[in-house]
């Protein structure tokens, strides 16, 4: 039976009913009994008190509300909107927070109250050594998300982000990106910036990883599609190279381990049938192996005048095929872009040639490239169970398995 046809229907739950359900479940991780939260934290000592931003039945952001300049500070910082329309809102909420009149914007509230040392906001004051102030992301649907914190002094300056990892995939993600950014300062990159690690522990059976502030909200700068290839390039060689055959390699033996965990779904079986198809393609061809940075999309970047700034290093892997980087962006704009994954898809791929020649890739290696990118995508988002999270496009019989099986029998 078709993996297409089998493939789980289409996500229909809410995601602001999902987006509160996963803000109370945040509260109960950063602040676990004894201490209270909401309508029941009318007495005791005081940790800290959020404003929900937009509001508790869409909530996005925590901000703390005991200092304008740091709840400013917070909404101001915590991402960058990507429309016209999404900033105009944000820069009113900043207004309205830095003048005192956030309480016509923002009308939900809540209160945090008991013992601070039980609270994340006493673990990392004493594991920093620095007063701060917390502020919580909360993020959509997807079986990697975990609070994201971020860290403010009490003068407003954003000095740090945390990631809280709760349970066994994104413990293991918050590890892996601890080991990324401890590599990647050691490696003499000189294209792009990225955090370093400020404090990485465990608090309460949770993966803790705190890193610098890259300074995101400074202006921007075009950027230059020679810019970003010298980057991701920056990156592919940072570990080292190696080259051969791709049955040869070690990259191969990893990627068929992980479609066997996989294999017993019907996707699974698809993908690793297309993935042979590819290697018998591949023969002898010789392919380039290298590091990429697992997630590289538009906005995970920040390009200023003098720096491109590069966050978001939990996928961060080396011996992957030099280029992944390239076509796993392209791919994420034109998603972005058009919401349309389907015709991203197919465009990206029909864009090979064209992405994968500033990378040293072979011409009859462009495509396989591109085609084993989408396999090792599909294979992570069936490994993570990306739909079960309700995760948008976690559903892969919607938009990437179609193509990727059709231009695998194409080739």
């Amino acid at each position: 039976m078709s993996p297409v046809k089998t493939a789980p229907a289409a996500l229909t739950a809410n995601e602001s009913a999902l987006r509160a359900q996963y803000l109370a479940e945040v509260l109960d991780l950063l602040y676990p009994p004894p201490c209270v939260t909401g309508r029941d934290a009318a007495e005791g000592p005081p940790i800290a008190e959020y404003l929900v931003v937009p509001d508790a039945r869409r909530p996005r952001l925590l901000v703390p509300a005991g200092s304008r300049k740091v709840a400013a500070a917070a909404v101001r910082r915590y991402a960058e909107p990507q429309s016209r329309s999404a900033r105009l809102k944000r820069d009113a909420v900043v207004a309205a927070l830095r003048t005192g009149a956030s309480g016509v914007l923002l009308r939900d509230r809540i209160r945090v109250t008991g013992p601070v040392g039980t609270s994340i906001d006493g673990y990392l004051r004493e594991a920093l050594g620095r007063d701060l102030s917390v502020s919580v992301h909360i993020g959509p649907a997807r079986a990697n998300r975990k609070p994201v914190l971020q860290l403010i002094s009490p003068d407003g300056e954003t000095f740090g982000f945390g990631k809280i990892g709760v349970g066994p995939l994104t413990q293991r993600l918050v590890r892996d990106e601890t080991h990324a950014l401890t590599a990647l300062g050691r490696s003499g990159l000189t294209k792009l910036a990225v955090p370093q690690v400020l404090h990485a522990g465990r608090w309460r059976g949770l993966q803790v990883l705190i890193q610098s502030a890259l300074p995101v909200w400074l202006p921007r700068a075009p950027l230059s599609p020679r810019r970003l290839s010298a980057a991701m390039l920056d990156i592919a060689g940072c570990c080292g190279y190696s080259s051969g055959t791709l049955v040869g390699s070690t990259y191969w033996a990893e990627l068929r381990g992980r479609l066997a965990a996989v294999g017993d779904r019907p996707e699974g079986a698809a993908l690793a049938e297309a993935a042979e198809s590819l290697a018998r393609h591949a023969g002898t061809t010789v392919f380039r192996f290298g590091a990429w940075h697992g997630d590289w999309a538009p906005w995970n970047m920040a390009n200023l005048a003098d720096a491109l700034l590069v966050w978001d290093w939990e996928r961060f892997a080396q011996g992957v095929p030099v280029g992944f980087d390239a076509v796993h962006h392209e791919l994420q704009r034109r998603i972005q872009a058009s919401g349309d994954a389907t015709a991203a898809v197919e465009a990206t791929v029909r864009r090979a040639a064209e992405l994968l020649q500033p990378f040293g890739v072979a011409g009859e290696a462009r495509e396989l490239t591109a085609l084993l990118y989408l396999v090792d995508l599909a294979t992570r988002y069936l490994t993570d169970r990306q739909a079960e999270a309700g995760a948008r496009l976690g559903v892969l019989g919607t938009w990437l398995l179609p193509v990727l099986l059709r231009r695998v029998k194409e080739l």
